[in-house]
């Protein structure tokens, strides 16, 4: 292995390049190959000493990379991944990992026998704040949590394409509030409830503009998640916490630091992952942190009644 571990990127989308860039200035991790389909995405991530492929297999067989970073759409997630697996090669995974709860779980076991390590990209984890946060609350310095609040709305909606592979708004959005929440308290979520806005977003009729979820948490604890897909002053998170000893109330995503929050987590996520590699603790989410995480929001999107299908190529058709 060289000096820096060598991550092969499948996907060269959004998040791919999120990612990228994140650990441009990483002396532990580096991108070596990136795989995708579309040239002109390839055109846009490469770079010296970054070979390029048109798919996965030609990556992996090129034997340039200690592992694989995952960020394909939502829709792939599942071969993806069990194809990384099949290839023993250590995964950072895009979240949510899967459409659902029974792929993750799949995909987490199956990891699991191989003896091949995987950690899911709740990047949340390592946000300085919520961190001390978490302090906070396992230390009992806010007393017993009895109610949590998180918001998070985009500046302005993905695109259809995106939306089409993300598997809705709640795997693709609230998966992040559900993870974190059983991160923060160390609670698994038990009753579910959902309404979403009858305002659907004009790009893609099948996508509503808000959704709000109400939750209990297995310590009593109750729970309230907004999700929406347009915010004035651009992407933001925000999570308020109540217990008997006191509250707190943290933006941890807000304008005009966003970005910065944002891409410092990424880069702390893909180092503390090579640090697990290396024998340090495993920080990040787990396969099935993520599948709890998709389990409430298989509850949620029941709660809803949303039935999703998709087509011979893993596109979802509808969403009502």
């Amino acid at each position: 292995m060289s000096a820096a571990f060598r991550f092969g990127v499948v996907g060269a989308g959004r998040m791919g390049r999120n990612h990228i860039k994140a650990i441009a200035d990483s002396g532990v991790a580096s991108v070596n190959a990136v795989a995708d389909p579309s040239a002109a995405a390839l055109q846009t991530v490469s770079g010296p000493g970054r070979s390029v492929h048109a798919d996965l297999d030609s990556m992996l067989g090129a034997k340039s990379i200690d592992g694989v970073l995952v960020c394909v759409p939502t829709t792939l997630h599942y071969p993806t991944v069990m194809r990384c697996i099949e290839a023993r090669l250590p995964i950072l995974a895009e979240k949510p990992f899967g459409l659902n709860a029974a792929q993750a779980i799949e995909l987490a076991d199956r990891a699991q026998a191989a003896g091949v390590p995987l950690q899911v990209g709740f990047w949340r984890r390592f946000v300085p704040t919520l961190r001390d946060l978490r302090s906070r609350i396992l230390n009992g310095n806010l007393g017993t949590i009895y109610s949590i609040c998180c918001y998070q709305w985009d500046g302005a909606p993905p695109s259809r394409y995106f939306r089409e592979r993300s598997g809705g708004i709640v795997a693709d959005m609230g998966v992040h509030d559900f993870d974190q929440i059983r991160w923060l308290t160390g609670q698994e979520f038990e009753a579910v409830e959902a309404i979403a806005s009858d305002t659907m977003l004009e790009e893609w009729p099948g996508d509503p503009e808000s959704i709000h979820i109400l939750a209990k948490l297995s310590a009593g604890a109750t729970v309230s998640v907004s999700l929406g897909r347009r915010f004035p002053t651009g992407d933001i998170c925000k999570v308020e916490v109540f217990g008997t000893l006191d509250a707190d109330e943290l933006r941890f995503l807000w304008p005009p630091t966003a970005d910065e929050t944002f891409f410092r987590a990424l880069g702390d996520q893909a180092e503390s992952f090579v640090a697990h590699l290396n024998g340090g603790p495993m920080n990040g989410a787990s396969g099935f942190d993520a599948a709890a995480a998709l389990a409430a929001a298989d509850r949620a999107t029941e709660a809803l009644g949303v039935a999703t299908s998709k087509n011979a190529n893993g596109v979802i058709d509808d969403l009502a």
